[in-house]
């Protein structure tokens, strides 16, 4: 079926059970005129390409690794019981003891050598480990040293709230990069970081009175271009950007997927509901306020924040980790615009996210193709609430929206100090490149 993005949903090739069909040992049979019985289908989507935003030099796949042969514990003799109603002669018994305590509790002289030798080479091995990580803490701190650090200015304090700033190499191992928000250090700083809500709120005017030579002015947005206002007035004065788009010279997206080392086992989490939504900007004029109005005609939903109930312990991951489905429905559609309403309410939560923002195809730059439901995936509001109804009956195929947590952890941006510290990184790739965009508006509403 064609969503509203135009995409084709592939034939599912066999026939799920009817809601409300119990799961008892009997099969389901498939009724005698199937076009009188519709099933629902899984949505479709194409292939993810292994989050390479998030982990471009990601390992390969733990389950390829074919698991090593484990050696059998060497085993000693037994002694042989006697029956019940025989007792052992004293000396015959105490020769036998004897006999235990020479051979070493039951394990033969020779394993007892190899056991020893073993114990030896793991001692040497851990001293081994443990001298070369001095090494290597030591080797760092000198090219530390050694490394001239990247001031990074940060001319308003987003939205003006006054915290204070983390040290980018304990927090994410990035080093030679100092944070300040000192303006009279404005002209050694090798970049100067102004957040557009707040350059709105001051007004031009309060800019620096001119960009020392090299000097990085970096324009920082994270809102879409549906709410950032006064782009227009802004050619010309910065030479770099940074946002969620993919294509800015700073990419700080609101979370990613971290490779895990090895696969983890899958616990399905408890949940006791069915669909929640956070929101707290309500706008009838809003698209996802839209659906809602639609989806909820088929489809209890429990709404909270400003139009709805209270959060539990006003903990948005608390009270959402109770349901199955999230609608994580950003307030518009543009490229590259996935919240925290996909990262923290809907992965950190454990629950499966409905979404509705840009096409199934962005989402999946970023996120496995089935660890999500995509609105346009369904040609109404009606057939999404349908296929929901059926992932809540069946316990194996809404499992199968979890199978991606065994090889990836969802990681949330840390707001601010990651996003200043991912300067430095962009820096030092970029080098001595030098550029200047001249018109702000036509690039971020693309």
């Amino acid at each position: 079926m064609a969503g509203r993005g135009g995409r084709a949903c592939g034939q599912v090739g066999q026939r799920e059970p009817p809601e409300g069909q119990g799961a008892g040992r009997r099969r389901w049979q498939p009724a005698a005129h199937p076009e009188q019985h519709e099933a629902a289908a899984a949505p479709c989507s194409s292939a993810w390409p292994a989050a390479a935003w998030a982990a471009p030099s990601a390992p390969p796949d733990p389950r390829q690794r074919r698991p090593g042969r484990e050696a059998a514990a060497p085993t000693g003799w037994r002694l042989r019981r006697r029956p019940a109603m025989e007792a052992p002669a004293g000396g015959l018994l105490r020769r036998l003891r004897g006999r235990r305590l020479r051979c070493g509790g039951g394990l033969p002289k020779r394993q007892w050598r190899l056991l020893a030798a073993g114990l030896t080479c793991c001692a040497a091995l851990a001293l081994y480990a443990a001298s070369s990580l001095q090494d290597l803490r030591l080797l760092r701190r000198s090219r530390d040293e050694d490394e001239e650090p990247l001031r990074i200015l940060l001319w308003w304090e987003p939205f003006g709230r006054d915290r204070p700033l983390g040290d980018c190499r304990l927090r994410y191992n990035i080093s030679a990069c100092s944070l300040s928000t000192n303006r009279s250090r404005q002209q050694e700083a090798h970049a100067v970081l102004f957040h557009h809500r707040d350059l709105i709120l001051h007004g031009a005017g309060q800019l620096p009175p001119a960009r020392p030579p090299g000097q990085r002015w970096v324009w920082m947005n994270f809102e879409s271009p549906s709410h950032s206002p006064a782009l227009q007035g802004l050619a010309g004065l910065f030479n770099w950007t940074m946002s969620y788009r993919v294509d800015s010279d700073v990419f700080v997206p609101y979370g990613y997927l971290q490779p895990r080392q090895a696969p983890v086992p899958l616990a399905l989490p408890t949940k006791t509901k069915l669909v929640a939504w956070v929101i707290s900007n309500w706008n009838e004029e809003h698209a996802r306020v839209r659906y809602f109005r639609q989806l909820k005609k088929y489809l209890p939903i429990d709404i909270y924040g400003a139009q709805g109930l209270e959060l539990k312990n006003d903990s948005v991951v608390k009270t959402v980790s109770e349901y199955k489905f999230y609608l994580a429905f950003e307030n518009s559609q543009h490229p590259d615009y996935i919240t925290e309403k996909l990262w923290r309410n809907a992965f950190k939560s454990r629950t499966v996210p409905v979404v509705l923002g840009p096409p199934r195809s962005n989402y999946e730059l970023f996120i496995p193709s089935d660890s999500f439901i995509h609105v346009d995936d369904f040609a109404s509001p009606v057939q999404l609430a349908v296929y929901l109804k059926f992932l809540d009956k069946n316990k194996n195929r809404y499992r199968r929206y979890f199978a991606w947590r065994k090889r990836f952890d969802v990681r949330v941006t840390s707001f601010w100090d990651e996003h200043c510290c991912r300067v430095c990184e962009a820096i030092r790739a970029a080098g001595d490149q030098r550029k200047t965009i001249q018109n702000l508006a036509n690039w971020f509403e693309s």
